[in-house]
Order: structure tokens, then C-alpha cells, then sequence
């Protein structure tokens, strides 16, 4: 059965004291008794100190990236284990932004997918086209390419740590968003891929995230749609207030 999930990317941004005061104010507000599974992705730096602050909550910590080797003369890098050894379970791979500006392929996002998932991790998996692709109507083979070189390798099995997450690139950071009728469709094609290529179990117990530009305003509705299982949320999850709007608008 597919969770509802509104995670949290933060990307740069937050020191170490920043971090500790918004995880506080995230604590403090975050409604009980929801459904809704909470995730806060900061910076490396401040992974373990969040682990260890938002123990005994239910909020999780996710990674922003991973290495695909298990170690070695990689500077700079951080492995599977190395997330592991300090608590943190999930990982985002294959974010816009690691694709674009870190030139990250599609063989590489499968090598770190592999990784991860060799460490029982759970993976956030992000897709998504770009404004020329979506305006020359070559969007869907964009996600089903994407889908095919980064996940359908993997077993049935391994799709249990698994999520999705579409972001359209021209809407990431951009104040666009995609329409949630536009959201609904994309949802609605990985999902019946992921039936294509494995069965109806595994696609209807895969959560799928939206990204792009969600804000309190717009998450409702985007929400609302049948194959839409929460969001992955980039500015808006620095801003408790605006988040645990999010959060709500998703139950």
C-alpha cells in the first residue's frame, strides 16, 4: 500500500544553527495524528545532528545525494554507508539539478540506485522533462526514457524502497507549475509503465511524488489527484509556516 509522503528538499541552504531552529519550529507544528509521512532533506553537514535531534518524532531525514562506489579516492563524495553509520535511511538520486549542473547520466543514476538499494536504503528517484521537451510535445518519451534507464533494471522486489518523484525542470525554482490536470497525466503514464513492466501490484503500491513550485496555495489541488501521492518541495519547505501548510494539505 503507497504512502502519502511531503518531503523536503533544502538543498544549499541552512547552517548548522539554522537548521536546528527550523527543525524545532517543525516539531512544534507539525499536526499529530496525520497520516502523511514527513521527511527533511538537509545538507550533509547537518545530517547526523538532525538525525539526532528529530529522534523520538516522526519526522525522517533523507540524504540530497549519494556516491555510487562503496568508497575509495572519490573527494568530496559520501557513500551509502557512510548515511547509514550516522541514521539517515533514504536518499534522493537524480535530482534536476544533479543531472544538469553535476552532469549526472542516466548510467550513473542507475549505478547509485543499485547502491542504495544494496544497502536496503530507500531511494527518491526524481524525473522529469525540460520546457523544449514538454513545448515539443516529446515529454512522455522524456519520463519513459528516464524511467526505463534509471529503474527497470530493478526487480519487482526491490521497488518496495522505491519513490517517485516528477518534477518538471521548468518549474523547478521557476514560479511555474504544472497545471494539476498536467500532473495527474504524467502521474497516471509512469504509473501505468511501471504496470507495464511489472504488474499492477507494483505500480499501485509505488508512491509518486510532485515537484515544482508546490506552495500552500497550490498544494491542495495538486494533491487532490488520484495518482498524486504527496510532494517532493523544494523553496517552500525552508518556510515552517508554508510547509506544514503542505503537510496539511495533503491529509
Amino acid at each position: 500500500m503507497r504512502h502519502t509522503i511531503v518531503a523536503g528538499n533544502w538543498k544549499m541552504h541552512k547552517t548548522y544553527s539554522e537548521t536546528h531552529t527550523l527543525l524545532d519550529e517543525l516539531i512544534t507544528k507539525l499536526p499529530s495524528g496525520k497520516e502523511v509521512e514527513v521527511i527533511v532533506a538537509p545538507t550533509f553537514t547537518n545530517l547526523a545532528s538532525a538525525v539526532a535531534h528529530l529522534e523520538g518524532t516522526n519526522i525522517q531525514v533523507a540524504a540530497q545525494n549519494v556516491h555510487q562506489a562503496e568508497g575509495g579516492a572519490f573527494t568530496g563524495e559520501i557513500s551509502a554507508q557512510m548515511l547509514l553509520s550516522v541514521g539517515v535511511e533514504t536518499v534522493i538520486i537524480g535530482h534536476s539539478e544533479r543531472r544538469h549542473y553535476f552532469n549526472e547520466t542516466d548510467a550513473v543514476l542507475a549505478d547509485k540506485v543499485n547502491t542504495a538499494l544494496r544497502h536496503n536504503m530507500r531511494v527518491i528517484f526524481c524525473i522529469g522533462e525540460e520546457l523544449k521537451d514538454r513545448e515539443s510535445k516529446q515529454y512522455l518519451n522524456v519520463i519513459f526514457n528516464q524511467l526505463t534507464d534509471g529503474l527497470f533494471h530493478l526487480s519487482k522486489d526491490q521497488w518496495k524502497n522505491i519513490v517517485i518523484a516528477y518534477e518538471p525542470v521548468w518549474a523547478i525554482g521557476t514560479g511555474e507549475t504544472a497545471s494539476p490536470e498536467q500532473a495527474q497525466e504524467i502521474h497516471a503514464f509512469i504509473r501505468q509503465e511501471i504496470e507495464r513492466k511489472y504488474d499492477k501490484n507494483v505500480a499501485e503500491n509505488t508512491s509518486i511524488l510532485y515537484g515544482g513550485s508546490v506552495k500552500p496555495s497550490n498544494a491542495k489541488e495538486i494533491f487532490s489527484k488520484p495518482d498524486v501521492d504527496g510532494g517532493l518541495i523544494g523553496g517552500a519547505a525552508l518556510v515552517a509556516d508554508d510547509f506544514i501548510a503542505i503537510i496539511e494539505a495533503a491529509n
